[in-house]
């Protein structure tokens, strides 16, 4: 039953999308579950890539650049310091537990952000974004990375240090090549949160030139005019890469989160 639900749920919106893709403007205008009477997804397709000088294809490189560089950055930190986390006691680490349970909880601030990042100079900036991704999606994978750091036992990092390893090589030689599982459901889960951010970059990343792809949505709807078939074309453009993603791991998503459960 649960599963018919989730078919349900997931599948006839996204028929809709690639129905709706492919109609002429004036069928999609009615906004009808039908198939289309003119097939014209790769004509739809091909005119959503020529609007505005190809904007997409500038806006699929910022996506990709800002997911990868995000990414990368965010399963570096959370590695390490859910290895920490989990390994050491003492009062700085309850802290640093309490800040990242704190930084779930507490909701962000745009004005004041755009203030520290104007001073910073990195507003309209791509490294300041990134900055930003990175902040938001740390707290949940250093969560995630400690957690499955308790599944690994803690006489391998006694072994390491017995035969002179130090702390980074007991964690880059052992404790890392350990945590792949956990890696990329963080990559994945991530990288999806990232490349389907949309207010992100448009209260810290406004600008053409700066254009993500969720951003180019606006292209195809205006106070006179809504070129609907256009619009779900584009959707559906930006669907693709997460849900190819997603096909591919899901397996490992699993596995990366029952296993960091099983003493997280």
């Amino acid at each position: 039953m649960a599963l018919a639900v989730s078919t349900i749920v997931f599948l006839v919106p996204f028929a809709f999308i690639v129905l709706t893709a492919s109609k002429t403007s004036a069928d999609a205008s009615r906004f009808e579950f039908s198939w289309p009477g003119d097939f014209v997804l790769l004509q739809n397709i091909a005119e959503v890539f020529k609007v505005r000088d190809f904007v997409i294809v500038r806006a699929f490189i910022n996506s990709t650049t800002l997911t990868v560089s995000s990414v990368a950055v965010m399963v570096v930190l959370a590695a390490m310091m859910g290895y920490v986390v989990q390994r050491r006691t003492g009062l700085f680490t309850s802290a640093a537990r309490m800040l990242v349970l704190a930084a779930l909880i507490v909701p962000s601030a745009v004005v004041p952000t755009i203030w520290v990042l104007q001073a910073l100079g990195l507003y309209k900036q791509m490294l300041g974004m990134i900055l930003i991704e990175v902040t938001g999606g740390l707290p949940f994978c250093v969560l995630l990375c400690s957690a499955f750091v308790a599944t690994i036992p803690r006489e391998l990092d006694e072994a390491a240090a017995l035969d002179g390893a130090g702390p980074l090589r007991v964690f880059f030689r052992v404790i890392l090549p350990l945590l792949k599982p956990v890696v990329v459901t963080m990559v994945v889960v991530q990288s999806v949160a990232v490349f389907n951010d949309f207010t992100g970059p448009l209260y810290f990343l406004p600008g053409e030139e700066n254009a993500t792809v969720q951003a180019t949505l606006f292209n195809f709807q205006s106070q006179t005019l809504s070129q609907w078939n256009l619009l779900f074309a584009d959707i559906l453009l930006i669907t693709v890469p997460p849900l190819v993603l997603y096909l591919f791991f899901n397996r490992q998503i699993v596995e990366g989160m029952v296993n960091g459960a099983v003493k997280g």
